[in-house]
Protein backbone atom coordinates (compact mmCIF):
# COMPACT_ATOMS: atom_id res chain seq x y z
CA UNK A 1 0.00 0.00 0.00
CA UNK A 2 1.21 3.39 -0.87
CA UNK A 3 0.94 7.00 0.53
CA UNK A 4 0.05 8.79 -2.46
CA UNK A 5 -3.51 8.87 -2.36
CA UNK A 6 -3.00 10.95 1.06
CA UNK A 7 -0.60 13.44 -0.38
CA UNK A 8 -1.91 16.39 -1.38
CA UNK A 9 -0.12 18.54 -3.97
CA UNK A 10 0.43 22.17 -3.30
CA UNK A 11 0.31 24.22 -6.41
CA UNK A 12 1.92 27.98 -6.59
CA UNK A 13 -0.45 30.32 -7.62
CA UNK A 14 -0.48 34.10 -8.25
CA UNK A 15 -3.62 35.50 -6.58
CA UNK A 16 -3.63 38.98 -7.55
CA UNK A 17 -3.39 37.81 -11.20
CA UNK A 18 -6.31 34.67 -11.29
CA UNK A 19 -8.71 37.26 -9.33
CA UNK A 20 -7.97 39.66 -12.57
CA UNK A 21 -8.58 36.58 -14.62
CA UNK A 22 -11.72 36.06 -12.96
CA UNK A 23 -13.11 39.61 -12.61
CA UNK A 24 -12.82 40.04 -16.48
CA UNK A 25 -14.33 36.37 -17.48
CA UNK A 26 -17.19 37.41 -15.36
CA UNK A 27 -17.53 40.34 -16.53
CA UNK A 28 -17.34 38.92 -20.45
CA UNK A 29 -19.96 35.81 -19.86
CA UNK A 30 -20.91 33.61 -21.77
CA UNK A 31 -22.35 35.92 -24.48
CA UNK A 32 -18.80 36.79 -25.26
CA UNK A 33 -17.94 33.67 -26.02
CA UNK A 34 -20.93 32.75 -28.24
CA UNK A 35 -19.91 36.20 -30.37
CA UNK A 36 -16.45 35.30 -30.50
CA UNK A 37 -17.34 32.09 -31.74
CA UNK A 38 -19.85 32.98 -33.84
CA UNK A 39 -18.83 35.99 -35.83
CA UNK A 40 -14.68 36.42 -35.13
CA UNK A 41 -13.43 32.58 -35.18
CA UNK A 42 -12.22 31.89 -38.93
CA UNK A 43 -13.12 28.42 -38.28
CA UNK A 44 -16.83 28.51 -37.55
CA UNK A 45 -16.96 30.85 -40.91
CA UNK A 46 -15.65 28.03 -42.93
CA UNK A 47 -18.00 25.38 -41.10
CA UNK A 48 -20.81 28.02 -42.08
CA UNK A 49 -19.24 27.97 -45.79
CA UNK A 50 -19.31 24.42 -45.81
CA UNK A 51 -22.60 23.99 -44.74
CA UNK A 52 -24.69 26.14 -47.70
CA UNK A 53 -22.59 24.04 -50.48
CA UNK A 54 -22.97 20.77 -48.77
CA UNK A 55 -26.50 21.34 -48.34
CA UNK A 56 -26.49 17.49 -46.63
CA UNK A 57 -27.08 18.04 -42.39
CA UNK A 58 -25.97 14.74 -41.15
CA UNK A 59 -23.04 14.46 -43.60
CA UNK A 60 -22.26 17.96 -42.62
CA UNK A 61 -21.84 16.99 -38.87
CA UNK A 62 -19.87 14.19 -39.59
CA UNK A 63 -17.12 15.26 -41.77
CA UNK A 64 -17.19 18.09 -39.12
CA UNK A 65 -16.37 15.55 -36.20
CA UNK A 66 -13.83 13.17 -38.85
CA UNK A 67 -12.11 16.75 -39.31
CA UNK A 68 -11.59 17.53 -35.87
CA UNK A 69 -9.96 14.07 -35.18
CA UNK A 70 -7.39 14.76 -37.11
CA UNK A 71 -6.61 18.75 -36.72
CA UNK A 72 -3.23 17.89 -34.89
CA UNK A 73 0.17 18.38 -36.31
CA UNK A 74 -0.45 20.87 -38.89
CA UNK A 75 1.80 22.33 -41.53
CA UNK A 76 -0.43 25.58 -41.00
CA UNK A 77 -2.42 27.27 -38.94
CA UNK A 78 -6.01 25.73 -37.75
CA UNK A 79 -8.32 28.51 -39.66
CA UNK A 80 -6.31 27.73 -42.57
CA UNK A 81 -6.51 23.82 -42.38
CA UNK A 82 -10.57 24.56 -41.79
CA UNK A 83 -10.95 26.36 -44.99
CA UNK A 84 -8.83 23.81 -46.88
CA UNK A 85 -11.25 21.50 -45.34
CA UNK A 86 -14.48 23.59 -46.41
CA UNK A 87 -13.34 24.71 -49.83
CA UNK A 88 -12.37 20.64 -50.44
CA UNK A 89 -15.67 19.08 -49.19
CA UNK A 90 -18.06 21.82 -50.58
CA UNK A 91 -16.11 20.66 -54.68
CA UNK A 92 -16.07 17.13 -53.51
CA UNK A 93 -18.42 15.07 -50.91
CA UNK A 94 -17.57 11.97 -49.90
CA UNK A 95 -19.33 9.56 -51.89
CA UNK A 96 -17.55 6.36 -50.69
CA UNK A 97 -16.97 7.04 -47.18
CA UNK A 98 -15.14 9.34 -45.05
CA UNK A 99 -11.79 7.52 -44.65
CA UNK A 100 -11.49 6.83 -48.32
CA UNK A 101 -12.24 10.58 -48.82
CA UNK A 102 -9.23 11.78 -46.96
CA UNK A 103 -7.46 9.36 -48.36
CA UNK A 104 -7.36 11.44 -51.55
CA UNK A 105 -7.86 14.81 -49.43
CA UNK A 106 -5.04 14.37 -46.81
CA UNK A 107 -2.28 13.48 -49.82
CA UNK A 108 -3.23 16.94 -51.95
CA UNK A 109 -3.82 19.30 -48.65
CA UNK A 110 -0.98 21.63 -47.88
CA UNK A 111 -1.57 22.18 -44.57
CA UNK A 112 -2.18 18.91 -43.25
CA UNK A 113 0.69 16.55 -44.31
CA UNK A 114 1.73 15.56 -41.40
CA UNK A 115 1.06 11.45 -40.21
CA UNK A 116 -1.24 10.76 -42.80
CA UNK A 117 -1.02 7.32 -42.34
CA UNK A 118 -1.72 7.45 -38.52
CA UNK A 119 -4.79 9.85 -39.32
CA UNK A 120 -6.35 7.89 -42.04
CA UNK A 121 -6.22 4.93 -39.49
CA UNK A 122 -7.73 6.97 -37.15
CA UNK A 123 -10.67 7.61 -39.28
CA UNK A 124 -10.83 4.26 -40.19
CA UNK A 125 -11.57 3.57 -36.47
CA UNK A 126 -13.84 6.00 -36.75
CA UNK A 127 -16.06 5.43 -39.33
CA UNK A 128 -18.41 2.26 -38.30
CA UNK A 129 -19.81 4.57 -35.71
CA UNK A 130 -20.59 7.64 -37.63
CA UNK A 131 -21.92 5.68 -40.40
CA UNK A 132 -24.43 3.79 -37.96
CA UNK A 133 -25.25 7.89 -36.79
CA UNK A 134 -28.99 9.48 -38.20
CA UNK A 135 -29.64 13.03 -37.81
CA UNK A 136 -31.81 12.40 -34.69
CA UNK A 137 -28.68 10.80 -33.05
CA UNK A 138 -26.81 13.80 -33.88
CA UNK A 139 -29.61 16.30 -33.09
CA UNK A 140 -29.79 14.41 -29.19
CA UNK A 141 -25.49 14.65 -28.87
CA UNK A 142 -25.87 17.62 -29.90
CA UNK A 143 -28.38 18.45 -26.51
CA UNK A 144 -25.83 15.95 -24.84
CA UNK A 145 -21.92 16.70 -26.11
CA UNK A 146 -20.62 14.70 -22.87
CA UNK A 147 -22.42 11.68 -24.09
CA UNK A 148 -20.11 12.60 -27.33
CA UNK A 149 -17.32 12.84 -25.91
CA UNK A 150 -17.38 9.51 -23.61
CA UNK A 151 -18.10 7.46 -26.78
CA UNK A 152 -15.40 9.13 -29.27
CA UNK A 153 -13.17 8.33 -26.55
CA UNK A 154 -13.82 4.45 -26.59
CA UNK A 155 -14.15 4.74 -29.97
CA UNK A 156 -10.84 6.02 -30.60
CA UNK A 157 -9.14 4.36 -27.84
CA UNK A 158 -8.27 7.52 -26.05
CA UNK A 159 -8.70 9.52 -22.99
CA UNK A 160 -11.55 11.92 -22.63
CA UNK A 161 -9.81 14.93 -22.29
CA UNK A 162 -7.45 14.48 -24.72
CA UNK A 163 -7.33 17.15 -26.96
CA UNK A 164 -8.67 15.85 -30.15
CA UNK A 165 -11.83 14.29 -28.42
CA UNK A 166 -12.64 17.37 -26.69
CA UNK A 167 -11.37 19.72 -29.55
CA UNK A 168 -13.45 17.33 -31.91
CA UNK A 169 -17.03 18.23 -29.38
CA UNK A 170 -16.29 22.15 -29.76
CA UNK A 171 -16.16 21.39 -33.39
CA UNK A 172 -19.08 19.23 -33.41
CA UNK A 173 -20.93 22.27 -31.26
CA UNK A 174 -20.34 24.77 -33.83
CA UNK A 175 -21.61 22.15 -36.72
CA UNK A 176 -25.07 22.01 -34.51
CA UNK A 177 -25.48 25.23 -33.83
CA UNK A 178 -25.43 25.87 -37.54
CA UNK A 179 -27.34 22.52 -38.82
CA UNK A 180 -29.73 23.06 -36.06
CA UNK A 181 -30.10 26.50 -35.55
CA UNK A 182 -30.25 26.12 -31.64
CA UNK A 183 -27.48 27.40 -29.20
CA UNK A 184 -26.91 24.82 -26.43
CA UNK A 185 -23.26 25.84 -24.29
CA UNK A 186 -20.78 23.34 -23.82
CA UNK A 187 -21.10 21.47 -20.48
CA UNK A 188 -19.23 22.32 -17.72
CA UNK A 189 -17.78 18.81 -17.28
CA UNK A 190 -15.57 18.78 -20.22
CA UNK A 191 -11.82 20.27 -20.22
CA UNK A 192 -9.94 23.02 -22.29
CA UNK A 193 -7.50 21.24 -25.29
CA UNK A 194 -4.70 21.13 -23.32
CA UNK A 195 -2.33 22.88 -26.46
CA UNK A 196 0.93 24.69 -26.18
CA UNK A 197 -0.84 27.88 -26.14
CA UNK A 198 -3.12 27.31 -23.17
CA UNK A 199 -0.25 25.23 -21.35
CA UNK A 200 2.08 28.59 -21.60
CA UNK A 201 -0.56 30.74 -20.72
CA UNK A 202 -1.43 28.96 -17.64
CA UNK A 203 1.87 28.73 -16.34
CA UNK A 204 1.41 32.62 -16.04
CA UNK A 205 -1.13 32.21 -13.03
CA UNK A 206 -0.20 28.79 -11.69
CA UNK A 207 1.72 25.45 -12.05
CA UNK A 208 -1.25 23.24 -11.52
CA UNK A 209 -2.12 21.04 -14.70
CA UNK A 210 -4.17 23.27 -17.18
CA UNK A 211 -7.25 21.14 -17.31
CA UNK A 212 -7.41 20.97 -13.51
CA UNK A 213 -6.84 24.92 -13.07
CA UNK A 214 -9.16 25.84 -15.97
CA UNK A 215 -11.98 23.58 -14.93
CA UNK A 216 -11.82 25.37 -11.48
CA UNK A 217 -12.01 29.07 -13.28
CA UNK A 218 -15.14 28.02 -14.95
CA UNK A 219 -16.83 26.86 -12.08
CA UNK A 220 -16.17 30.14 -10.18
CA UNK A 221 -16.96 32.44 -12.98
CA UNK A 222 -19.99 30.48 -15.05
CA UNK A 223 -18.51 29.73 -18.04
CA UNK A 224 -17.82 26.42 -19.54
CA UNK A 225 -14.00 25.67 -19.66
CA UNK A 226 -14.67 25.44 -23.89
CA UNK A 227 -15.77 28.66 -24.11
CA UNK A 228 -13.47 30.10 -21.34
CA UNK A 229 -11.25 28.26 -24.49
CA UNK A 230 -13.09 30.82 -27.16
CA UNK A 231 -12.45 33.90 -25.38
CA UNK A 232 -8.77 33.21 -24.79
CA UNK A 233 -8.03 31.96 -28.23
CA UNK A 234 -8.20 35.44 -30.28
CA UNK A 235 -5.60 37.46 -27.63
CA UNK A 236 -2.88 34.15 -27.44
CA UNK A 237 -2.66 34.23 -31.47
CA UNK A 238 -1.47 36.17 -33.79
CA UNK A 239 -3.65 36.37 -36.78
CA UNK A 240 -4.38 39.60 -37.29
CA UNK A 241 -7.87 39.29 -39.04
CA UNK A 242 -8.83 37.52 -35.93
CA UNK A 243 -7.91 40.90 -34.27
CA UNK A 244 -9.92 43.25 -36.50
CA UNK A 245 -12.69 40.73 -36.28
CA UNK A 246 -12.90 41.24 -32.66
CA UNK A 247 -13.10 44.74 -32.51
CA UNK A 248 -15.60 44.68 -35.16
CA UNK A 249 -18.00 42.48 -33.68
CA UNK A 250 -17.13 42.58 -29.83
CA UNK A 251 -18.36 45.56 -27.81
CA UNK A 252 -15.69 44.38 -25.17
CA UNK A 253 -12.69 43.85 -27.07
CA UNK A 254 -10.23 45.66 -25.07
CA UNK A 255 -11.22 43.61 -21.89
CA UNK A 256 -10.53 40.95 -23.94
CA UNK A 257 -7.22 42.22 -25.13
CA UNK A 258 -6.46 42.85 -21.31
CA UNK A 259 -6.45 39.47 -20.74
CA UNK A 260 -2.87 39.15 -23.18
CA UNK A 261 -1.45 41.47 -20.79
CA UNK A 262 -1.78 39.44 -17.37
Amino acid sequence: MTLDRFITVKYKENKPKIERLKGILRELGIECARTIEEKVDLQFSALEHLYKNLKNDELFIKLVIANAVVSYQLTATGEEWWWEFAEYFSSNPSEKGIADAYSRFLSESKTNRRLTAAKIKRLEKLEPFLAELKLKDLKNYYYSMTSLRNDLAKVLNSKRNAKTIVFAVKMFGYAGRIAFREFIPYPMEIEIPDDVRINAYTKRFTNEPPTVFWSRIARDVGIPPLHIDSILWPVLGKHAEVKERLKKYCPRAELIFDLASL
